[in-house]
């Protein structure tokens, strides 16, 4: 694209506040030398990128890349065998470390769903970590002019010995300026370093009373620096030492210089692939700054921008328009008052397809769809130049005989105040003329105009639509929003006399207007009214359709959900089966030990061994029967004891049967009970009380348990009264609690039976807690003895 045009819409300054965020400058002069695709593909695949790395910082923020530059030059001079120094060292780890850190950050993206990541693979496998050399290189070098100690075992060595020797110098210098007989001829009690080398200051006049070597006079020449005669070896010694240890550090930049010159060429492709990036995420940041969207492409010469704001107004300013061109019509006429914004809507049109041409994401709404255009042809502006004697008519002249030039099917062309400067009515038919000829070089076109002729050449001319910036009369202010199909009213009259021009000068300038005049511009007031009226329509038609959208979406979410409350339902009822099945074979098991254990006890005759074969083998059918649901016989239930007497009758619930009891509770609460032929002793909490039956008239009365079907008034348990929830999940638990309650009232069931089992109890406290916030359950208790004690929760429903 011509960079005069690009110029004219102020693209150079979306460069720079791109240009802004490069951490590097070489990244920010590949954008400021930026060219636009030159292919739709190459387009969709640049925008495909940016897309993928705003996707990234808006969910895992900025990688830390630190600012390098002139890398290159450094690695070609380490190639050449060149020594690099400190610094130079450190800006190639730098480097290598912003490799790292783009590496980290792709990989977080990728354990995330990020659009278009794949577009950034290429870039990403171009960049070869060393994180071993970089770690390295900072851990040697502290700062551009300061090695470590421990770069190497000989630097360490050489340095412990300069500070021992360092330590021994300034302890005898120390003693010779505290000293009483020297202190007189020093000028101050200081030691200082001339040349490398421990030095005093001593007055000139008593150069004598001092032996030692001078390497330095003051200004004045009053004070000699003397290295005195005690420490000359020491100093020349330290200065041997300081030799040796440059040459290690040469030996220690040698070193790491030739593992730099190693790298290539792989650390040339990861560095440009760094530069890519760094330009990529200033792409990036600048469209999260601006809430921008990627747009489709289209393969054909057309664009609609959707709610389109420009990108350098303040963005709780500007106001979006919608701009289309290439699908219906190829030419848009607009026309308005001054200041109305015709001029900004051509911009924004111009510099929105030529931000994304370029890879920008651009601040529409998201199905804004764009094209590629081979160049954007520009007259916009005030072209009068004084230098060159051009007035404003001859300066756009100027331009668009360039623009016709140019003009092609692959062309946009947006025109500013077409036919202005000059005479009225020749300029009004020059418009007319400049906009049939690009016409028919197949070009795109957009105009500004003010000239009633172009309103009317747009009515009349297929494919060629009329566009208006809204003006509102009541206030007198511009709304800045473009009404495509509405040819613009000048409103000169009625501003005028908004503004206080007397009535009888709008009645005359009234007056001067030609009949054709006056309806055309009724016409254009009803038009204006028609087509307020359809956008309100169209609004209240998209905002229902979104409610529209939206309760599909919901639908189908609910019906994916009951889709996987099905299956869940289903796994848990498997789950179900399996812990059932286990259950039965695990009280199988357990009765089996019991009667071998059984057969063992010696001391018991065949009748006892016979009457306690069948206690246990009723306990476990119990138990089982409980675990998995019940089998449909009545359940018993009893009233537990707190004291009991001799000769006192009592159920024994282990034992299911009635017992007499022998002897009082002992002091551990043991109670001696006589069951049939079997003395045996039991817990006082085993014993339940058993509650004489009303019998038939002249009949005796029985000892029978306390049942569900006796006189306490309980309805007889069945099987369709109770659930089984043992092995679920609390949510699967009171998922199915909810469905049995909903079956039961519609049936009319009262009390119903949900069995979850004692275990630790969490899901029985989950039942509990939603049984009491449901709006069907009258109360709710634990199960009685028979009903399953603390395993049960019965619930009387209202």
């Amino acid at each position: 694209m011509t960079t005069k045009y690009l110029h004219l819409l102020e693209f150079d300054k979306i460069i720079a506040m791109a240009a802004e965020n490069c951490a590097c400058p070489e990244a920010a002069e590949m954008l400021r030398n930026l060219n636009a695709s030159t292919t739709t593909e190459e387009m969709r695949e640049a925008l495909r990128r940016t897309d993928a790395v705003t996707s990234l910082l808006i969910k895992h923020g900025n990688p830390r890349i630190q600012g390098v530059q002139d890398v290159m030059n450094i690695i070609r001079r380490a190639e050449k065998g060149g020594m690099l120094s400190m610094s130079e060292l450190l800006i190639v780890a730098a480097t290598l470390r912003n490799f790292k850190h783009l590496n980290d950050w792709y990989g977080e993206g990728q354990e995330t769903e990020i659009p278009n990541a794949e577009a950034l693979d290429r870039v990403f496998y171009g960049i070869t970590e060393n994180n071993q050399l970089s770690k390295t290189i900072f851990e040697c070098i502290l700062s551009e002019n300061e090695m470590a100690d421990t770069a190497s075992d000989t630097l360490y060595d050489l340095r412990r010995k300069i500070r021992a020797a360092e330590s021994a110098i300034r302890d005898k210098l120390d003693s010779i300026i505290r000293s009483p007989s020297t202190q007189k001829y020093l000028q101050d009690a200081i030691v200082s370093q001339r040349s490398g080398r421990f030095v005093v200051p001593v007055k000139a006049e008593f150069r004598s009373e001092i032996s030692g070597v001078i390497h330095d006079v003051s200004s004045s020449g009053a004070t000699l620096f003397v290295e005195p005669s005690a420490v000359v070896e020491t100093n020349a010694k330290i200065m041997q030492l300081r030799s040796q240890e440059k040459e290690e550090i040469e030996a220690i930049l040698s070193k790491f210089s030739n593992a730099v010159a190693a790298l290539q060429p792989q650390f040339g492709y990861s560095y440009a692939a760094m530069l890519e990036l760094d330009a990529l995420i200033a792409k990036g940041r600048l469209a999260v700054s601006q809430n921008a969207a990627m747009p489709q492409v289209s393969d054909e010469m057309r664009f609609s921008l959707k709610k389109a704001r420009h990108p350098l107004i303040d963005k709780k300013k500007v106001v979006p328009v919608d701009i289309s061109i290439g699908k219906d019509y190829d030419a848009l006429i607009i026309t308005g008052p001054n200041t109305g914004g015709k001029t900004v809507s051509l911009k924004t049109a111009g510099l929105l397809l030529a931000m994304a041409a370029c890879g920008f994401l651009i601040p529409a709404s998201e199905g804004s769809e764009v094209c590629l255009f081979r160049d954007i042809l520009v007259d916009i502006g005030d072209e009068q130049s004084i230098e060159q004697s051009l007035s404003t008519f001859s300066g756009h002249i100027k331009n668009i005989v360039g623009i016709l030039a140019q003009a092609a099917p692959d062309t946009l062309v947006l025109l500013d105040e077409l036919g202005a400067g000059t005479d009225p009515a020749e300029g009004a038919s020059l418009a007319v003329s400049i906009i049939e000829t690009i016409r028919e070089t197949g070009a795109k076109i957009m105009a500004t105009t003010h000239y009633g002729e172009l309103k009317v050449f747009a009515l009349e001319t297929p494919r060629v639509q009329n566009a208006s910036c809204e003006f509102d009369v009541e206030s007198l202010r511009p709304t800045y929003r473009l009404l495509v199909g509405v040819p613009g009213r000048s409103n000169a009259f009625l501003i005028g006399e908004k503004l206080g021009l007397p009535a009888k000068v709008i009645q005359k300038a009234s007056g001067h207007l030609s009949a054709g005049d006056k309806r055309f511009e009724t016409v254009l007031g009803q038009l204006e009214d028609l087509k307020a009226e359809i956008r309100e329509d169209k609004e209240e038609i998209e905002r229902l359709k979104y409610v529209a959208e939206n309760q599909l979406d919901s639908a189908k979410a609910e019906r994916d959900k009951l889709i996987q409350q099905g299956q869940n339902e289903l796994d848990a009822m498997r789950r179900k089966a399996k812990q059932m099945e286990q259950n039965v074979q695990d009280a199988a098991y357990a009765l089996l030990d019991e009667m071998k254990e059984l057969q063992k006890q010696e001391n018991l005759s065949a009748s006892q061994k016979a009457q306690r074969a069948r206690a246990i083998a009723r306990k476990e059918a119990m138990g089982i029967t409980e675990g998995i649901g019940g089998s449909g016989e009545e359940k018993q239930s009893y009233v537990p004891l707190t004291s009991a007497k001799p000769g006192q009758i009592v159920v024994v619930a282990e034992m299911g049967c009635n017992g007499t009891v022998k002897s009082a509770p002992d002091k551990n609460g043991m109670v001696e009970v006589l069951c049939g032929a079997i003395k045996t002793r039991v817990p006082l909490s085993g014993l339940y009380e058993a509650v004489q039956q009303q019998a038939p008239k002249k009949k005796k009365q029985t000892i029978v348990p306390r049942s569900s079907g006796s006189s306490s008034g309980r309805p007889t348990r069945s099987a369709a009264m109770e659930i089984n929830l043992i092995g679920m999940t609390s949510e699967e638990a009171v998922m199915e609690a909810d469905r049995f309650i909903d079956g039961a009232m519609m049936s009319g069931i009262s009390p119903i039976y949900l069995i979850h089992g004692r275990g630790a109890g969490i899901l029985r406290k989950a039942i509990r807690d939603h049984l009491k916030r449901h709006k069907s359950v009258k109360s709710f208790r634990s199960g009685m003895y028979g009903e399953g004690e603390d395993g049960v929760t019965v619930v009387e429903l209202k």
